[in-house]
Order: structure tokens, then C-alpha cells, then sequence
């Protein structure tokens, strides 16, 4: 794309970042998540002016919590401004006002995706910044994350499996751990009554796509003054009863003043460094498992199901590390809900326990057993 007096720095660091790490390709359809905020606003005038380099098809969708009383009038605001840049809007509200945080976050995630599958749209994307990344390393740190939680704002990341049927879908990885389906109870604003009819390949996935992750808030604040973007100010980012909040107003100000002005970015990039750990040590684990589990498979994708048998022997073997993530891996795929460090550490514990040694039963009932050479879980 030639340089106009539109160019801006952040177009070029975006238009390099979708080369480098291609995870917006080409001509695809973009549903691009807009709250109306200065993330979202940025994230959306940037895409709109490198569409046609890329010769995506963009659209908005709105998802509104009915959690404040201005939260029409927000909706109404961003449908104004997808009219005025011509491009389509669909707004998801929600029925039933989530409680907390993570309840809206699952229910947003939720009602994306319902969009995306309902009007053929493959990726979904956010405003998600270095700053958001630098929030959810410190939030999860203090509440004892690994290094899956520590790096959990990942670039991409699959949302749903289109080979399912649409009311079955699983959200999530291990850092954003939705652990739930897809709800029918939602009202929506211009959804097809027959979304299976919009999907044209059934083998395709659903993607949500975090482009800004090297981009700061303040960046984005200062793109949307330049621009001469509306941003609608949301009061509940005032709230200091959310956690996330406080962190963002309080604690990384503190950390920023009194230890590294670029803590923001130190941290995102830690974020960084981290990810690509737990990529390699996620393929390692899952390779030992394909060893220990019985029987044996070359296959990447491991479909667990009760009773399952592991080998001893060749846990053994493995660095404490691995041993942890393929019992995590067993876990994940055998429990009604994520796992907890406590339950990782009891099935874990079996591998050098004694014959006979078993746990008490984990959510859901089940119980794993030492049946020399084995591990053997069964309800």
C-alpha cells in the first residue's frame, strides 16, 4: 500500500506484523469484536485502511452485557459508526446479565462466535494490546498461573471446530479456559435463522486473531486523538472492585514509576517468551503421552476416554516438567472441568507411588489406581 498522510506509524507496524506472523490471511472475512473503546476503535480503523491491500471483508459485532445503563446507547454508537464506515454491524445482547468478569468473558466469546458461524466469517478479531497482556501476566502470577496462564493473550488461537454441530462447541485454551458450550439463549441482531446453510467448508475452523499485541494502550489512545476517533468511555473501567482494574490504575502505574517505565512492554514481551515455551513443552508432553498411554497411537490428536492406562515406566523417564503437562493433558480430556494444580499433582504423584497407591476421586468421580507397571484411571 503506498504511504499517504493516513500512514501512520501503527499502520506500518501492523502491516509487517500480518506479514511476518500471517495470521490475517488475505481475502478472508474479518468480524472484528468493537466495544467502542480506544483498543477496539484503533483495532478497526487500522484493518479498514489496510483493506485494501488485503482485500479483507470487514464487518462489526457488538456484544452488549446490559451491565450499564448507557449500554444501548454504547450499542447504538457503534452501529453508527459501522453506517457511517458502510460496513455491516450485528449486535449480540445478552439475556441473562453475567455476574462476573469471567462470566461476560465466556458469554462474549459465546455470542462471537455465533455471529461468525451464522455469516461465514473465519476470523474473529480483538483490540487486545501489549498492555492487556502485561495485565493478565500479573493478574494470573498473583493468582499462582504456570507459564500457560503467564502467556495466556496468544496471537491466535482456534475458537470453534465447524465438524461439530453448532450448539456443541468448546471454547478456550488453557489460558483463557472458557470450559463451556455455546448457548442458544442469546438475542441477536440480524442472525440468519439457518447458520449451518452460511458454512461453505465443513472442515474449517473459527480463529480469534489478537493483532495488536505489540501495540500499547496509550499507542492506541494517541491513534484514536490523531484520527479523530469517538470513543466511548466505558465507567466500568473506573470500577477498582474488578480486579483487573486495579492493576491496570494502580499497580502497573506503581511498577512503572518506581521499577521500569517500560514495564508494560517488558512484561508483553515476557508474555512472548513464555508462549513459545509452552508450545514446545505442550508437544513434548503430548508426545510422551503417546507413548505411555495404553494402547500406544501415532496419533497427534489423543482422544481420551474412560478407562485409560498409563505406563510407569516410561513417565519415569521424563523431566518433572513433562510429567506434570501429560498428566494435565489426561486430565483435561477426562474431567468435567479444567483441572486444578492440586489435581495435576495428585495424578502425577502415582508415577513414582507404590503399588496399590490411589487418589480420591477427582471432579467428576474418577480415580486413578497404581496397578504395577500401570496407572490405571476408571470410575
Amino acid at each position: 500500500m503506498p504511504e499517504s498522510s493516513n500512514w501512520t506509524h501503527l499502520h506500518a507496524q501492523l502491516h509487517r506484523t500480518l506479514l511476518q506472523r500471517q495470521i490475517l490471511p488475505s481475502n478472508q472475512g474479518l468480524l472484528v469484536a468493537v466495544s467502542g473503546g480506544q483498543d477496539s476503535l484503533c483495532t478497526l480503523k487500522l484493518l479498514l485502511d489496510l483493506q485494501p491491500k488485503w482485500g479483507w471483508n470487514l464487518a462489526i459485532a457488538h456484544c452488549d452485557h446490559c451491565w450499564r445503563s448507557d449500554s444501548q446507547s454504547n450499542a447504538n454508537h457503534v452501529e453508527n459508526l459501522a453506517k457511517n464506515f458502510g460496513i455491516s454491524y450485528y449486535l449480540q445482547t445478552a439475556s441473562d446479565i453475567p455476574k462476573t468478569e469471567a462470566a461476560a468473558r465466556k458469554w462474549r466469546y459465546q455470542a462471537l462466535t455465533e455471529v461468525a458461524i451464522a455469516h461465514n466469517y473465519p476470523y474473529i478479531v480483538t483490540g487486545h494490546t501489549a498492555s492487556d497482556r502485561a495485565e493478565t501476566l500479573l493478574y494470573n502470577l498473583i493468582r499462582g498461573s504456570g507459564a500457560d496462564g503467564l502467556s495466556a493473550l496468544t496471537w491466535t488461537r482456534p475458537l470453534a471446530d465447524l465438524r461439530l454441530p453448532i450448539l456443541d462447541f468448546r471454547l478456550g485454551d488453557s489460558g483463557d479456559n472458557p470450559n463451556f458450550q455455546i448457548s442458544a439463549d442469546l438475542r441477536s441482531h440480524n442472525l440468519d435463522q439457518t447458520p449451518q446453510s452460511k458454512i461453505p467448508n465443513p472442515k474449517s475452523k473459527i480463529y480469534l486473531v489478537r493483532p495488536l499485541l505489540e501495540i500499547t494502550r496509550s499507542q492506541t489512545g494517541q491513534f484514536c486523538q490523531e484520527q479523530k476517533l469517538p470513543i466511548w468511555e466505558d465507567s466500568t473501567n473506573q470500577d477498582l472492585q474488578y480486579a483487573r482494574n486495579r492493576i491496570r490504575s494502580q499497580l502497573l502505574p506503581y511498577l512503572e514509576t518506581h521499577f521500569n517505565p517500560k514495564t508494560q512492554q517488558a512484561l508483553a514481551q515476557t508474555a512472548e517468551l513464555l508462549r513459545a515455551d509452552v508450545e514446545y513443552l505442550e508437544i513434548a508432553a503430548s508426545e510422551l503421552l503417546q507413548r505411555a498411554i495404553s494402547p500406544t497411537t501415532d496419533n497427534p490428536q489423543l482422544q481420551i476416554q474412560l478407562p485409560v492406562k498409563l505406563n510407569r515406566p516410561i513417565l519415569r523417564e521424563a523431566p518433572l516438567s513433562l510429567q506434570r503437562r501429560a498428566m494435565r493433558q489426561v486430565l483435561l480430556q477426562i474431567l468435567p472441568c479444567a483441572p486444578s494444580f492440586d489435581s495435576v499433582e495428585k495424578l502425577s504423584s502415582l508415577i513414582a507411588a507404590p503399588n496399590r497407591s490411589q487418589t480420591d476421586p477427582f471432579p467428576g468421580g474418577a480415580i486413578a489406581r497404581v496397578e504395577n507397571p500401570w496407572i490405571a484411571i476408571d470410575i
